[in-house]
């Protein structure tokens, strides 16, 4: 039988900075009859606050996939944040692999039925019609707010229904208008400890004429020299300003990385490349 013993509640980040993982759930996305929007954004969110993102996933609506990705999510110690499949129609697994992952049970959360409830007397009072708890599709709302014991629930700024945690796993629904604040909820709320420690800066510089191989050993002794700091290659062969170019950079601790950019543009020398434009970014 599976173990009901509540799991841990989300803890506030300790002084080890966690690495940040994406898991996008959803037939939809994979069959490409939407677009996927999330990983740019998380992106987006991690980096305005000095973090980055380690590793995404995409997954469809298979419970056995969901479940096993979940299960490696539990035991990274990650935190990772769980996009999609948390509604309650027939195609909405998530909330039911998360239980399974963890090996606990399913059950109505006490404050998540309160907050849908709330919705589904303010969609009463919108439609100008009586509120009846009892009704088949007020009592279907509810699964919404069936979570896995020890889970606590994730404010959603959209329609007040709830999206959950469990440990360092955070579940929000895949539309983006809900998805993205309380993602944002989350960070601001369990892990501004960590906001900055993982802050970053890249420069790289525009190399024409050059093979990556020729420029490989360059790079090993730049990421040998440098420790922490990570050396990157970006060949194109059609860049619409460019054209057949690499961009070679470094990125990584903003204190260490001038040094390094400095080596390694002295270290293109004996190439007698041409170098185009340098770019920074952070």
């Amino acid at each position: 039988m599976p173990q009901t013993t509540p799991i841990p509640p989300t803890q506030p980040a300790n002084s080890a900075t966690p690495h940040f993982g994406l898991i996008i759930i959803g037939d939809e996305i994979l069959s490409g009859k939407r677009a996927d929007k999330h990983l740019p954004k998380v992106i987006e969110l991690l980096n305005n606050r000095g973090l980055s993102l380690a590793y995404a996933e995409y997954l469809g609506d298979d419970p056995g996939r969901i479940t096993a990705a979940l299960q490696r999510a539990f035991a990274s110690g990650d935190v990772v944040f769980s996009t999609g499949g948390i509604g309650a129609t027939p195609d909405d697994h998530t909330r039911q692999c998360a239980a399974r992952a963890l090996g606990v049970e399913l059950a109505l959360h006490p404050q998540a039925k309160a907050l849908i409830e709330q919705r589904m007397r303010d969609m009463a009072l919108e439609q100008g019609k009586p509120y009846d708890p009892g009704q088949a599709d007020n009592l279907h709302r509810l699964n919404m707010g069936v979570f896995p014991q020890g889970a606590q629930i994730i404010p959603n700024p959209y329609n007040q229904i709830p999206g959950f945690s469990c440990a360092r796993v955070h579940f929000v629904p895949g539309f983006p208008v809900m998805a993205w604040p309380m993602i944002e909820w989350v960070l601001d709320n369990h892990y501004r400890a960590c906001f900055a420690k993982n802050a970053w800066l890249e420069r790289s510089v525009i190399v024409f004429g050059a093979m990556e191989a020729t420029l490989t050993p360059l790079m090993e002794t730049i990421e040998h020299d440098f420790v922490g700091i990570k050396v990157f290659s970006l060949p194109s062969v059609d860049h619409p300003q460019y054209g057949r170019h690499i961009e070679l950079g470094v990125k990584g601790d903003p204190h260490a990385v001038a040094g390094a950019f400095a080596a390694l543009l002295k270290g293109l020398g004996p190439f007698h490349v041409k170098l185009g434009p340098e770019l920074v970014r952070c």
